[in-house]
């Protein structure tokens, strides 16, 4: 399933240079950003006009993309919901997964499909997200007040949850909020994880458990 491939504005001498009769992208293909101009030497000093990560919005029967900062060479294929986010440098989104506000997903992430990551949760760099994977922000959720009227953002807090550097997360695991999932840790799929896990353990079942330690190379 395709998707779209976004690659940073910012020229490289790797930049090809377009020419006319380059074909327009099938609609099966990864919509890409234009084709960068052949750099000259001065545009190949680094530029403080160029931010480190771009926002774009895409609206179209395959994307719902708003408002989402994206680093260089992140690819984002097919029916993914995303606003308020940032993807940042080198990062995959799968099939089918919703990213809320203020999430944040570090460098070279992969997310797979139908994950759910929510307001608050933030993903450091070169973390695996399985498949199915759900994280939560709020640890008494309700429909309504008290009064009977919907809740809104201003009735309920946000709890964060982060993900540190090198962690793997096994499919259609469940992250309570307000914890923190250590450096190189891996969760066993199905684990329904409620407090901290540390750095390099393995953690599996429900509650989730360290099973054992996971030596250094």
């Amino acid at each position: 399933m395709q998707g779209l491939t976004y690659q940073s504005p910012v020229p490289s001498l790797q930049s090809p240079v377009p020419s006319p009769q380059s074909p327009v992208s099938s609609p099966q293909s990864p919509v890409s950003s234009p084709q960068s101009p052949v750099p000259s030497p001065q545009s190949l000093i680094p530029n403080p006009q160029y931010p480190p990560m771009e926002t774009i919005t895409i609206n179209n029967d395959k994307q719902s993309l708003n408002n989402v900062k994206v680093g260089k060479d992140v690819k984002i294929f097919n029916f993914v919901n995303a606003y308020g986010c940032s993807i940042d440098d080198g990062s995959k989104v799968g099939a089918f997964v919703e990213i809320q506000k203020g999430a944040t997903i570090g460098k070279n992430c992969k997310i797979s499909s139908h994950s759910f990551i929510c307001e608050g949760v933030h993903i450091e760099d070169n973390v695996f997200i399985g498949h199915n994977v759900t994280f939560i922000n709020d640890r008494f959720p309700r429909a309504t007040n008290e009064d009977g009227s919907i809740q809104t953002d201003a009735d309920w807090h946000v709890e964060e949850t982060r993900v540190k550097k090198g962690a793997s997360l096994g499919s259609s695991v469940t992250i309570l909020c307000g914890i923190t999932i250590g450096e190189n840790s891996i969760v066993g799929a199905g684990s329904v994880v409620l407090k901290d896990v540390p750095n390099n353990v393995i953690v599996a079942g429900n509650p989730a458990r360290i099973l054992r330690a996971i030596e250094k190379k």
